[in-house]
């Protein structure tokens, strides 16, 4: 879990929020806490690899599994660019110094990486395969101490940094929140704080292989998420008390501007070696070892999870069985990994750099956590005869809320982003009925291809009029095409298909109506591009909560027992080749 986001997101969180930024991790620690705890229970349930992407299917069917497991590919892989990116950008001044070799460059986006400083990342992306081939069991016997390392970097920063605490920082220069109420909310979605805890997914994803579930998901879950909260807010605490304006190179009190300063590509590194303090400044050397480490510790990691994500995908059907195999030799799912190594590359070139890529990763992931929430009641009622060796007390204010984390997410990353993530994750209903759907026999192979390749020509030519392209229709004009495109080519599906094919349509409008109705809300709420919104916060927020709490309950009320859950529930259901054991996530 500890991996390329606390060395960013401290600044620039504080870039949205300011001070107040102390306030966005600790609600991201209670949202993150909620949606894991409704994980817990599922993965210990029912232990499988690659289980976020798989728990979809027994609920809601595999029309509404293959867009979650869409949701994670975009969300999953890019999670390995960015800690990529992490390392070549906390790389770029030491390499510069040494070398006089430019891996960065700034504008007003904020820091990315040169055309040098993508080949780099790269490369790190085949270091991260390479690891995941041939390195599983030999980093194995290291994990602890890795794990160790990992903690006590970030532990000692904190304590460091307290030498050079200017309390000021906290109360001048705008105040404890110089941008508002709003910022904190925005804060948690857009500036990596909510991508710093996505690391408990692991431990649901490699439940599979754990040799005891019931202990290692939850520790992996939950204590993880706890633990690194702690001290992600120490840490936030002691870089803004550390913040040095004239270092920075920016006006005092121009927080928005730190994400383009002279500290972006290495805040933690620039107030260690812009103290003045000896210790200080040798302990930065440290932490440059550790910008490496951590992050690459987390990209080995985060490849291996996308694997198992096409894995699991793969076993429901949702893509070719190939994605399926392992290696005999480590158990290794490394056509996943082939696949992660390849897109996770090709998204170095609309996001080449971290600040930049942030938003749209945790985005993504966060549409697939939509489906935590409602599976604990659902499973609960279609499949209670199943053991449950960890039991969610307080469920039905857990689940709600662990459902509320993940749509208020999508809707905190404000409206730029939403553009894409709405752009790409419609994508999905395109593949659905052009390969997924004619493979699963749900649709004839003569009336899927053309349905879903005419809804994929349609939805690109529509994106280049939008917010994304020329922008040239008014966004109620485009937004409402938008809405008639995705009924249309879903209602023509569901016309074309089976019973059980019409069964998986209906279980997914609640999605589809969420993901549309937080994008409108988006373009005239307080996170949207108007200089005057519409709808102010905290007004819009609280429309986006009633909007997810609907979407909640019409999802709980949408489950079903699946084709799939049923196969689960016969004894004759063949049992998956064994994989390599979980590993630690800290």
């Amino acid at each position: 879990m500890v991996g390329s986001g606390w060395m960013f997101a401290v600044l620039s969180a504080s870039a949205v929020a300011g001070p107040a930024v102390i306030l966005s991790w600790l609600i991201a620690a209670v949202l993150v806490i909620s949606m894991a705890l409704n994980y817990a229970e599922t993965a210990t349930m029912l232990p499988q690899t690659g289980g976020i992407v798989r728990y979809p299917y027994l609920t809601h069917g595999r029309f509404f599994g293959f867009l979650m497991s869409w949701s994670l590919i975009l969300g999953g892989v890019t999670t390995v660019s960015i800690e990529a990116l992490g390392i070549v950008q906390y790389s770029a001044t030491y390499v510069e110094r040494w070398a006089g070799i430019s891996l960065v460059s700034a504008d007003g986006s904020g820091t990315k990486l040169s055309g040098t400083g993508v080949a780099c990342a790269i490369a790190l992306m085949l270091f991260f395969f390479t690891l995941n081939v041939f390195g599983i069991r030999f980093l194995g016997r290291f994990n602890q101490w890795i794990t160790w390392w990992k903690l006590v970097v970030p532990v000692l920063t904190f304590i460091l940094l307290f030498f050079t605490f200017h309390g000021s920082n906290f109360k001048s220069h705008g105040g404890f929140a110089p941008n508002g109420s709003g910022a904190i909310l925005n804060a948690v979605a857009v500036s990596g704080i909510f991508f710093a805890f996505q690391g408990f997914r692991e431990g649901v994803n490699f439940g599979g292989e754990a040799r005891n579930p019931k202990r290692g998901i939850f520790m992996a879950t939950v204590v993880s998420v706890a633990v690194t909260a702690a001290i992600y807010i120490m840490l936030q605490v002691a870089f803004i008390g550390a913040v040095n304006w004239d270092s920075m190179g920016i006006s005092p009190g121009a927080w928005s501007q730190m994400t383009s300063g002279e500290w972006a590509s290495e805040p933690l590194f620039s107030a260690l070696d812009t103290s003045g303090i000896a210790l200080l400044g040798a302990f930065g050397a440290v932490l440059l070892v550790d910008a490496v480490i951590s992050p690459a510790g987390a990209g080995w990691l985060y490849m291996g999870d996308g694997a198992r994500g096409l894995y699991g995908m793969a076993m429901q059907g949702s893509l070719p069985r190939g994605f399926a195999r392992v290696s005999a030799r480590t158990g290794v799912p490394w056509p996943g990994l082939v696949a992660c190594l390849v897109l996770g590359c090709l998204f170095f070139l609309p996001f080449p750099g971290w600040y930049q890529l942030i938003g749209f990763t945790t985005a993504t992931a966060s549409l697939t956590y939509l489906a935590g929430g409602p599976q604990v009641p659902i499973l609960r009622r279609t499949a209670a005869e199943m053991k449950r060796p960890f039991f969610l007390r307080g469920s039905t204010i857990i689940s709600p809320l662990g459902f509320l984390a993940a749509s208020m997410v999508v809707y905190w990353v404000g409206f730029q982003v939403l553009c894409g993530v709405v752009a790409s994750f419609f994508v999905a209903v395109a593949l659905y009925a052009a390969i997924q759907a004619p493979s699963q026999k749900r649709l004839a192979l003569r009336t899927g291809v053309p349905l879903g390749c005419g809804f994929l020509v349609a939805w690109v030519l529509l994106q280049t009029f939008g917010p994304l392209g020329r922008d040239t229709l008014s966004f109620p004009v485009f937004w409402s095409l938008c809405v008639v495109l995705i009924m249309a080519a879903v209602v023509t599906m569901r016309g074309a298909t089976d019973t059980e094919g019409r069964e998986e349509i209906d279980a997914i409008w609640w999605v589809l109506a969420l993901v549309m109705a937080l994008f409108l809300l988006s373009y005239y709420g307080s996170y949207g591009p108007q200089s005057a919104p519409t709808i102010d916060f905290p007004y819009d927020s609280g429309i986006a909560v009633v909007i997810g709490l609907i979407a909640y309950y019409w999802a709980r009320r949408s489950g079903y027992r699946t084709p799939d859950l049923r196969a689960l529930q016969t004894p004759a259901a063949p049992p998956e080749p064994h994989r390599e054991r979980a590993t630690t996530v800290i």
